[in-house]
């Protein structure tokens, strides 16, 4: 998911760390060292079966390789028939666990994918099992909105965000400043050289087609195919540019769901003024925001038949219990990835009132917590930039639906110019926030690009197919 996918889920309990042995990536080509995974949580021993974990030591520090260090935890399961190579998976979010993804979630990758290739993953720095940023849970849910409605409410934004830096930093360690994508960049390459391989496909989604955009920026000649699908676009220059895309695509989906609602007795606002009724619930929320990033979530997959039903039963929810203890805080990352600076109160107040200007129903996105959430903070260690890859010996494969809510198609075309002749932009056009399981064509077409570097031609497309939920 495009960045805000746990910020309202709630504090995330640290959990216990995968089983695995541990390695050290500057120890040159030697394998990794890999162990059963073994079950945590709620985890099905059934899905677990069949996978491996291990770490890698890396040092906090790209810059200062020869100082501090810390666990970056890995897993994968081998190819079960003809083997091409490694085919690593960059997770998405921020926050997403690709540890998990290969010991539960292998259901992402077809058949023909887990027959030829040891698929990878890793839970990136600061996330999940890898070293995570911590924040004292009671702190980290007094989060202030980001419907921010007076100059007194800003500043006191602003203090809140330096107080859980500096809590994140206290409970997190010398990890914490150095958590940005292009840290990430070199530790994924730290897991290419520990394999052993001197070329990687790569598969990102959503947040993990930044670090597979600039992966292949930094080291062209080590990818050996590369898909990024849900393509966020990192060359945003502007805070305005950065919202009104966002929020455009917001409504877009939002526009589609109300047009199925229209058209579908099985909708259970079908015949009813939706825009009217989400006006309502929008002027009697206590939460403004934490109610759009209700509805905004259930256009990811996406869930309509879910939404509908949801904005009939509708009620304001009960105040939850104050946390205690610490909590992961994935989020943090975003303030060193992001310059998207506003100066004051009337800078935001103009954001705010153009954002729902233009967009009737989401003028609230997900990605305006990014902006709140980072109001204060020093300038970002990997700011946006426009790509400049040279090299490549295949070209990246975009992949977007036309109607995505978190990662708008617009981004995916505004990559795809970036990398020239090096990126061809494959169109779903459909709906929902990814794409490779929304169509046999999406799945085929990817699979044929990663398995034997068939590159489709410019302009290919794969028909809508309805949602089910």
């Amino acid at each position: 998911m495009m960045f805000i996918r746990r910020a309202l889920a709630g504090a995330v309990v640290l959990g216990v760390a995968a089983a695995g042995l541990t390695t050290t990536a500057s120890a040159g080509p030697s394998r990794v060292r890999w162990a059963d995974c073994t079950p945590e949580g709620h985890d099905d021993p059934a899905l677990v079966q069949g996978s491996q974990c291990a770490t890698l030591r890396l040092p906090v520090d790209w810059r200062n390789p020869d100082g501090p260090t810390f666990d970056l935890s890995i897993a994968r399961r081998t190819a079960k028939g003809k083997r091409v190579g490694v085919l690593v998976f960059g997770p998405g979010g921020p926050g997403d666990s690709g540890v998990d993804r290969i010991k539960t979630g292998m259901t992402r990758f077809s058949a023909d994918l887990q027959d030829r290739f040891d698929i990878v993953s890793f839970d990136p720095r600061g996330i999940a099992r890898s070293n995570p940023v911590q924040c004292s849970a009671a702190l980290l849910a007094k989060q202030p909105s980001p419907i921010i409605t007076s100059t007194a409410e800003f500043t006191a934004t602003i203090s809140y965000n330096r107080q859980l830096t500096t809590d994140c930093r206290e409970h997190t360690g010398p990890l914490y400043d150095h958590i940005d994508t292009w840290q990430t960049v070199r530790d994924l390459d730290a897991i290419r050289r520990a394999l052993g391989e001197s070329t990687i496909s790569f598969h990102g989604s959503s947040y993990g087609t930044l670090l597979g955009a600039q992966y292949a920026e930094t080291y062209p000649n080590r990818v050996r195919a590369m898909v990024v699908e849900s393509v966020i676009d990192h060359g945003s220059p502007t805070t305005k540019s950065f919202l009104d895309v966002q929020a455009a695509a917001a409504q877009d989906s939002f526009d589609e769901f109300v047009k199925w609602c229209d058209a579908s007795a099985s909708c259970a606002l079908h015949g009813q003024d939706i825009h009217a009724l989400w006006a309502g619930l929008l002027a009697r929320s206590g939460d403004p925001f934490k109610l759009s990033f209700q509805v905004f979530r259930l256009l990811y997959d996406p869930e309509w038949r879910v939404l509908a039903q949801t904005l009939k039963d509708l009620e304001t929810p009960a105040a939850a219990a104050v946390p205690s203890g610490l909590a992961q805080n994935p989020l943090a990352v975003f303030c060193q990835d992001w310059n998207l600076p506003v100066k004051d109160y009337r800078e935001y107040a103009a954001h705010l009132q153009r954002l729902a200007r233009n967009n009737q129903d989401m003028r609230y996105p997900g990605q305006l917590m990014a902006v709140s959430m980072c109001l204060g903070a020093p300038k970002a260690n990997n700011p946006q930039h426009v790509l400049d890859v040279h090299g490549l010996k295949t070209p990246v494969l975009l992949a977007n639906a036309i109607h995505d809510p978190a990662t708008p198609y617009r981004m995916a075309q505004s990559v795809q110019r970036q990398l020239g002749r090096s990126g061809v932009l494959l169109t779903y056009d459909g709906w929902g926030h990814g794409s490779y399981n929304s169509s046999p064509c999406m799945q085929s077409t990817i699979d044929n690009y990663l398995i034997a570097r068939e590159v489709p031609r410019r302009g290919s497309s794969c028909a809508a197919v309805p949602p089910v939920g």
